[in-house]
């Protein structure tokens, strides 16, 4: 992956939090692209786990051995023509991994210690050079405490459920109602794994983008980032 960082001497890391459908991805690639920073979506990063499990045939319900498959995988994020490519042993697995069987088996995957541990580390390491937006679900509180800015950005159960039906309802095949307690459930699963739960940080600025258009969302999350570059290079003098 090519880092640009448009020539700025001072840069930061900027952590997404938020539930599945609040469209942290939407948005951080667009505040990413916006500032000339690496976009970094570790929720594509824990599907990619997920598919190689399920087209690998195990039990993702037992821990060592998706663990032990996690550790052999070489999972890469690329730019692409529209957006972040997810590359899993140089195959393009972008599409597949957004299946419905996917949404319904990442929560147990991501829960699953020893996978957390194997993509933190890589997620630390893309971050350690500053000049990059990550999202996901604990990445403020988690992968990247000392993030300069940390954004928790939700919305309703029914706005998500809303966005993630236009989205793909049609080729999940399944209705809007029903992707609603889907994403209930999800938000049940994440919030209550013993394993780096969903939760807002105690220094994240919420932001609830229910009825708030995307760029609008975006202009806010890049006038803050703006801010806490101001702060960092007056502190550096």
């Amino acid at each position: 992956m090519t880092i640009h960082h448009d020539g700025m001497d001072e840069r930061i890391n900027i952590a997404i939090d938020g539930p599945a459908g609040a469209g942290k991805s939407t948005v951080a690639r667009s505040v990413a692209e916006a500032l000339g920073y690496i976009y970094i979506d570790t929720g594509a990063m824990y599907r990619a786990v997920t598919w190689s499990a399920r087209e690998a045939g195990l039990d993702i319900e037992n821990d060592e051995a998706v663990t032990a498959h996690a550790r052999k995988l070489d999972i890469r994020l690329a730019p692409g023509p529209d957006g972040q490519v997810v590359l899993l042993g140089g195959e393009d697995v972008t599409s597949r991994i957004r299946s419905r069987d996917i949404n319904l088996h990442v929560s147990r995957v991501a829960a699953i210690d020893g996978v957390r541990i194997r993509l933190v580390e890589m997620q630390r390491a893309l971050a350690s050079a500053k000049g990059v937006v990550m999202d996901g679900r604990d990445i403020g509180s988690h992968v990247l405490p000392d993030a300069e800015l940390k954004v928790y950005l939700t919305a309703s159960v029914q706005e998500r459920a809303r966005r993630r039906h236009l989205e793909a309802g049609d080729a999940l095949g399944i209705s809007l109602e029903q992707m609603e307690r889907e994403i209930e459930e999800r938000d049940r699963k994440d919030m209550g794994r013993a394993v780096s739960p969903l939760l807002q940080a105690d220094d994240a600025v919420l932001l609830d983008s229910t009825g708030i258009p995307a760029d609008e969302v975006v202009s806010r999350i890049r006038e803050m980032a703006l801010e806490k570059l101001a702060e960092a290079k007056q502190d550096a003098l």
